[in-house]
């Protein structure tokens, strides 16, 4: 079964870290670049980072030396996480996991909200 399943987001103050984690269920995700992605109130989802299957990582200019992604292959589960630092308001968007490659995603999770406030 292919399954997204996103956790760890939160309210956090600016400068604040936050590490979230996608737990990416079926066989489709073990050898598949993976990212991360985000869609703030309003605006349409956009990149934020990806990795593939051998490590190599890329980041959108605006998370540069902030946020790392990273990956775990378990058996049946790839897990994707990404270590968000010295977050700022403008990171304040639905956090979602899914295959890098648009033609080859599986359907959505249900993302993690990420509020960073004072």
């Amino acid at each position: 079964q292919v399954q997204l399943v996103e956790s760890g987001g939160g309210l956090v103050q600016p400068g604040g870290s936050l590490r979230l984690s996608c737990a990416a269920s079926g066989s489709i995700f073990s050898k598949s670049a993976m990212a991360w992605h985000r869609q703030a109130p309003g605006k349409q989802r956009e990149l934020v980072a990806s990795i593939t299957s051998g490590g190599l990582t890329n980041y959108v200019d605006s998370v540069k030396g902030r946020f790392i992604i990273s990956r775990d292959n378990a058996e049946k589960t790839v897990y994707v996480h990404l270590q968000m630092n010295s977050l700022k308001p403008e990171d304040t968007a639905v956090y979602y996991c899914n295959i890098f490659a648009v033609g080859r995603r599986a359907s959505w999770g249900q993302g993690t909200q990420v509020t960073v406030s004072s």
